[in-house]
């Protein structure tokens, strides 16, 4: 997981060039207006080669079989074969992009043999060590800073070739340097969702209960890179099933590496089984949300082991009774608003708890405040606000009182902010620091001889907002700043983390700069995962096609949450982004010279205020103690899981139109 060849320096600028939008030359100047006059003057001749731009085009072949993504079990083919009730389709996503507001760019500056980069970053340690193999130096030599992200959805959590220009540049000049990707840029110089192609079939009984699952998935890649969209993750764990099979391949084309974009692998492969079972529902003539329920996997199908918490069929429910599931019409073009159709559409979403490894600073200062510290990192998931409220909790002080520095890698150590894992992570650590300086300040008030509470036993103070006192209101009551004067200390401080105590140093900084360490869902005893379920209505104009999304309802098991109100609005984020995959956003490539032709704010078309509905988002989740020290499991990338099948079963409700291919556009209709 990372940007150096093994056998070889890393050149970030092409010597052979591979796809349309590659860097090739870099101009530095004193001022951004010279930079872009400059670069204009620069000429380029390119010897013309044969190219293969895309999964549709004839030369790109069946590609190379990944057989690490082989799922098996029973006999899917001959089950299938025998099932009295078959269905098999293919379905198709779309190259997608992050499409951030914020654009990549960094400050890069040398100090010697020290590096310090001021970048948005998802993965400061991560990105540190990049830097660090590129250019030779310690580790412990590279600073990465990144206080605030705009925007990232898994594009910045690589340092990338632009990165590495800028600061071979500066140490070139011995002078700090600054580069900024403009808007198209930000379309070719890092990989978004590879398009996928994916064909299921399911066999199943007279009663809709499925005997078989036969699934095939290729994605793009590209020509010099690899990239894997694990497109059975949710096709082998979503229902039950006695027999089957799941293979893959990827197609190289001439494409920058594709990349992680909100839930990678889950999103695509959600889109194929969530449809592919609508059609089943209607083939044997039943709601689709019973089907649903009828093939319900009380315990994962692929791990053989029971879930640790999973409240699909409490999500269902849920979600079903607020949108009025009930009063549904069951056939096709059976629900109309004059001159407008209308359908309903369910799909189900999941996606797993990775689970990994962090450290956390809480320090208690005399004036009775706290700080948090962690070179984890905020790009609108409200990282500052739950380690707060965890440190606050956790010691018993107002959360005012508590501030929080992140984005430092000098700071406590925190692995990648990706795949829905660090409030898992970083709020365990933030408890378990915060715990100890608690721990702290209670045992030196019960034995140093300046404190009132000298001489008590031990488990006989409580702090509350704040105070210090005995739980049974007798005796006396100080704040932490009093106590803490009396004491004579300037401030306690404890470093916690998760890390487990068998770690050597080694496996300690692969924790932190690499994903080698990281737990499965599937480890131990328990499939760890967050589960979601979409109700959507969406209107068909009949004259013209256009489709809009009217309504939607969204149940999600998320565990614990951590805090309400940033919950809900991930989970707004993820169906907002999913409202675009179905209906409007595509990176168009010009098929005789391989570029990206929309790419831009204008044409790649991205959802706006007026392309949202209302959005009614329902918690389900109860704690689950296996998935995270605090009973939480992933939020950020749940939500995104699911809506685009439900938008596109909505649509067939609506119009008797089964469309396969994303996105849902107007033609596609007509």
């Amino acid at each position: 997981f990372g940007n150096r060849p093994s056998d070889g320096p890393y050149c970030p600028l092409a010597r052979e060039v591979t796809f349309s939008g590659q860097h090739v030359a870099a101009v530095v100047a004193e001022t951004f207006e010279q930079a872009v006059a400059a670069a204009a003057l620069v000429k380029v001749w390119y010897d013309e080669m044969p190219a293969i731009v895309d999964l549709s085009d004839g030369k790109a072949g069946d590609g190379i079989p990944i057989d690490a993504m082989t799922k098996e079990w029973g006999d899917a083919q001959a089950a299938f074969a025998e099932a009295p009730v078959r269905i098999c389709a293919a379905y198709n996503t779309q190259r997608e992009f992050q499409a951030a507001m914020e654009p990549h760019g960094l400050i890069a500056r040398w100090q010697g043999d020290e590096l310090t980069i001021w970048e948005p970053s998802q993965w400061l340690d991560g990105m540190a060590r990049t830097y660090a193999e590129w250019f030779g130096v310690p580790f412990e030599n590279v600073r990465l800073v990144s206080p605030y992200i705009g925007g990232g959805f898994g594009s910045k959590a690589l340092a990338l070739a632009h990165s590495a220009v800028a600061a071979a540049a500066a140490r070139m000049l011995g002078r700090p340097v600054k580069l900024m990707l403009n808007r198209p840029q930000n379309f070719t110089s890092y990989g978004g969702r590879a398009a996928t192609r994916q064909t299921v079939a399911i066999g199943a009984d007279g009663e809709g209960r499925i005997q078989s699952i036969v699934h095939r998935g290729v994605n793009e890649t590209a020509v010099d890179g690899m990239w894997v969209e694990p497109l059975g993750s949710v096709t082998s764990i979503m229902y039950a099933t006695p027999n089957f099979s799941s293979k893959q391949n990827v197609v190289r084309v001439n494409t920058v590496v594709p990349g992680a974009k909100r839930a990678p692998g889950e999103n695509p492969s959600a889109f194929g089984i969530e449809c592919a079972i609508d059609e089943l529902a209607y083939e044997l003539g039943l709601d689709p949300l019973e089907i649903r329920l009828r093939n319900y996997a009380e315990q994962d199908p692929e791990a053989k082991k029971a879930w640790s918490t999973r409240q699909l069929r409490e999500a269902f429910a849920t979600g079903a009774d607020a949108f009025g599931w009930a009063k549904r019409s069951r056939e096709p073009r059976s629900m109309r608003d004059g001159h407008q159709l209308i359908g309903w559409g369910v799909a189900a979403g999941t996606y797993p708890v990775r689970r990994a490894y962090g450290e956390a600073v809480v320090r208690l200062s005399a004036d009775g405040s706290a700080e948090v510290e962690s070179s984890s990192i905020d790009m609108g998931q409200g990282t500052y606000t739950i380690l707060a409220q965890t440190a606050a909790e956790t010691l018993g002080v107002p959360v005012g009182k508590v501030s929080v520095k992140l984005g430092d890698s000098r700071l406590a150590r925190a692995g990648v902010t990706g795949g829905s894992r660090l409030a898992g992570v970083m709020t365990g650590a933030v408890y378990k620091a915060a715990g100890q300086a608690l721990d702290e300040l209670i045992g030196l008030a019960l034995s140093d001889p300046r404190s009132p509470f000298h001489g008590l036993q031990a488990n006989t103070l409580v702090v509350n907002d704040g105070r210090v006192a005995s739980p049974r209101g007798d005796g006396p009551e100080l704040s932490i700043a009093e106590l803490m004067g009396m004491l004579g200390r300037e401030k306690i401080e404890a470093r916690g983390d998760t890390v487990p105590a068998s770690f050597t140093r080694e496996q300690r900084y692969n924790n932190y700069t690499t994903i080698a360490t990281a737990l499965p869902h599937t480890e131990g005893d328990y499939s760890r995962h967050s589960w979601c379920a979409h109700f959507v209505e969406v209107r068909v104009d009949e004259d013209f096609g256009t489709v809009r999304v009217s309504r939607v309802v969204s149940a999600l098991d998320s565990g614990r949450l951590y805090n309400p109100k940033l919950a809900e609005s991930q989970w707004k984020g993820g169906i907002i982004m999913g409202i675009g995959q179905a209906l409007l956003e595509e990176g168009i490539v010009d098929r005789r010279h391989g570029r990206i032709v929309n790419g831009n704010f204008a044409d790649y078309m991205l959802p706006t205020n007026a392309d949202i509905p209302d959005i009614q988002t329902i918690s389900v989740g109860i704690p689950d103690p296996h998935s995270s020290a605090l009973g939480g499991k992933g939020v950020g990338e749940l939500a995104i899981v699911g809506i685009a099948p439900a938008i596109a079963n909505a649509v067939f409700h609506a119009t008797g139109k089964r469309v396969r291919d994303l996105p849902i556009t107007l033609e596609k209709l007509i």
